[in-house]
């Protein structure tokens, strides 16, 4: 990237993944959370500017049938300049190389977001299937 903008395939660092969260509009995760989970990344891609990561994006799952493409984030100073496009670019390159055939890939998309992901090719399940989630509680 010549813009000064550099996206490295390496899962983000644990304060950086917080932060990019929270500053994206992404509901926050606890530290526990992100260090037991970010290594289990099956790729993921951080965006870097002047030695700072602004952007990033992975995708975790089995590695053979299921993926899911989760943590799109962008610093908002930096957002409408296609990092978004990037990001999603180069996640699904690397599905496309090395996740087998047939292998599904589902994200969950908020807002104005899915008109981003529907250029790669993703397209809503209703009313065949619903998203649904729940979180976990301690106690």
């Amino acid at each position: 990237m010549t813009d000064g903008y550099s996206l490295v395939a390496e899962i983000p660092a644990v304060d950086d993944y917080l932060r990019l969260r929270v500053v994206a509009g992404l509901s926050p995760k606890t530290r526990e959370g992100a260090s037991i989970g970010l290594p289990n990344s099956w790729f993921a891609v951080t965006v870097m500017f002047e030695g700072m990561a602004i952007g990033m994006g992975r995708v975790i799952g089995d590695g053979g049938t299921a993926f899911q493409i989760v943590d799109i984030a962008v610093e908002p100073e930096h957002q409408g300049k296609g990092l978004g496009k990037r990001i999603m670019a180069a996640l699904m390159e690397k599905l496309h190389k090395d996740a087998p055939a047939g292998a599904y890939v589902s994200l969950i998309a908020d807002g104005d977001a899915k008109h981003l992901y529907a250029k790669y090719g993703f397209e809503p399940v209703m009313p065949a299937s619903i998203g649904m989630a729940t979180r976990v509680t301690r106690g």
